[in-house]
């Protein structure tokens, strides 16, 4: 099917102006929040699962490879066209289907913003959880398709613990459902399954989020440390004591200093880190928590820590770590965010080899991360402009993994593989392993045409 009747065929599906085919309009969706870049065939914007059912078909029958998008927040290259083809942009499926207080649960489409549907059920006092940190910008589509997370995964689980059923439509345009909002249904747990798979699979077009009523009382502190080993020690230590905190997020020194110099959080900036930790639930006991944690900060000769002493300064304080990837652009124009997941106790060791990587790659990095789970996040920052400057970030972003996969840990907490991670995945898979999940790539989707060159990599680039 050439371009001109493949637009004209999308038209008829969705409307003609809900059909983006400019050369303006496809240079800007060739990019995401990656280093990669690649441009579309076309772009068209659904209203309906009818219409993305159609769409589907459409391109099943032409052998025409497509993908979903929301924001473009993806940090791996998720949502880049490589083969071209058609974008979905679900930008106009971004409605509230159906709230169910007594069930507590919330149904979605894929294009509503995450922080717009949290701050809509926070009006009658329930909670959706998961909260990356683009979470202003994200959308509920593209948290499904990563399994995101956010700081307060340590207590409450990333995105997959939190939709418990989905409307999905398949590469040949059928539309099935999986999960529901009963307890234990019988069959393969398909809503696993297609969580976090990288929109290879399926594209979602309803999802059934659980709710969790707002927590009653909350406590905010921040411990500031001279070494990072102390940071990591206490988080590691505050875990042993049985005491879970909502969150446990850290920044260092470089990070801190990128932060105050947008957001004036009041970070000390001869620290070496910060330790944001943050209580919620019922108030009775939490001032005991509260204490205890003080006391192990103590124990783990902390400079300083202190309670926010109103909403307004934990606000603030929010402000600072959520900010903190846009901040460090007043270091480097461009960086590339790692996103390595190693056991807590291991984080001093991983630490230190991620900061003699940088020095032996020249590379400045920021460390801003999901402590409590041992989620790193290094901020590598560079120049893209200066070619060697990128190849050596490539080739550091691969050493910080292998340090992670090699400390047991793995090569994504919450950004996916993409197209950033498809040579280091042997790293933590066999090639049989690999094997097993290009098998159910196949089951769900025989030519390859959902997301193509994402995730797993093919037979022959599996092993460098």
């Amino acid at each position: 099917m050439d371009r001109q009747t493949l637009v004209q065929r999308l038209g008829e599906i969705v409307g003609a102006e809900h059909v983006l085919s400019s050369d303006m309009d496809l240079e800007l969706y060739s990019y995401d929040s990656s280093l990669e870049k690649a441009r579309p065939d076309v772009v068209v914007m659904p209203d309906t699962t009818e219409e993305v059912s159609k769409i589907m078909a459409l391109a099943h029958a032409g052998k025409i490879p497509i993908l979903g998008r929301g924001s473009g927040t993806n940090l791996t290259g998720g949502t880049i066209p490589i083969k071209g083809g058609i974008v979905v942009h679900f930008s106009r499926m971004n409605r509230i289907v159906e709230v169910d207080f007594p069930n507590r649960t919330v149904t979605v489409e894929p294009g509503i913003i995450t922080l717009d549907l949290q701050t809509e059920m926070l009006k009658d006092g329930f909670v959706y959880a998961p909260d990356p940190a683009s979470q202003k910008v994200s959308t509920i589509g593209g948290n499904f398709g990563e399994d995101s997370g956010g700081p307060h995964c340590l207590k409450y689980g990333t995105t997959s613990n939190h939709i418990i059923g989905a409307e999905v439509v398949l590469n040949d345009g059928t539309v099935v459902q999986t999960g529901g909002k009963s307890q234990d249904k019988p069959g393969y747990d398909l809503t696993g399954l297609l969580v976090g798979s990288e929109g290879t699979l399926a594209l979602a077009t309803k999802m059934i989020l659980k709710l969790i009523k707002s927590p009653e009382a909350f406590k905010t502190m921040t411990a500031i440390f001279e070494t990072i080993e102390d940071g990591a020690n206490t988080v590691s230590e505050i875990i042993s004591e049985g005491i879970i905190p909502a969150t446990l997020e850290m920044m260092d020194n470089i990070v801190m200093k990128a932060v105050e110099k947008t957001i004036k959080v009041g970070y000390p900036l001869d620290a070496a880190c910060v330790l944001i930790i943050e209580l919620d639930g019922m108030p009775d006991g939490m001032d005991k928590k509260a204490e205890m944690i003080m006391e192990i900060c103590r124990r783990n000769n902390v400079r300083e820590v202190k309670l926010a002493k109103d909403n307004a300064e934990r606000a603030i304080l929010w402000a600072g770590r959520k900010g903190a990837f846009g901040s460090v652009g007043q270091v480097r124009p461009s960086y590339l965010c790692c996103d390595g997941t190693v056991p807590r106790t291991k984080l001093p060791e991983v630490l230190a080899k991620v900061i003699a990587a940088g020095k032996e790659w020249n590379l400045p990095i920021g460390n801003v991360f999901h402590a409590g789970d041992g989620n790193l996040h290094p901020l590598i920052m560079f120049d893209e402009r200066d070619p060697d400057e990128l190849h050596r970030v490539h080739k550091l972003s691969s050493a910080i993994l292998k340090i992670c996969a090699d400390a047991g840990g793995t090569i994504s907490g919450e950004h996916g593989v993409g197209l950033e991670k498809l040579k280091e995945i042997h790293f933590v898979f066999s090639e049989a392993d690999l094997e097993y999940q290009r098998n159910i790539k196949q089951a769900f989707d025989p030519e390859s045409l959902l997301n193509p060159g994402k995730m797993i990599p093919e037979a022959e680039e599996a092993v460098q």
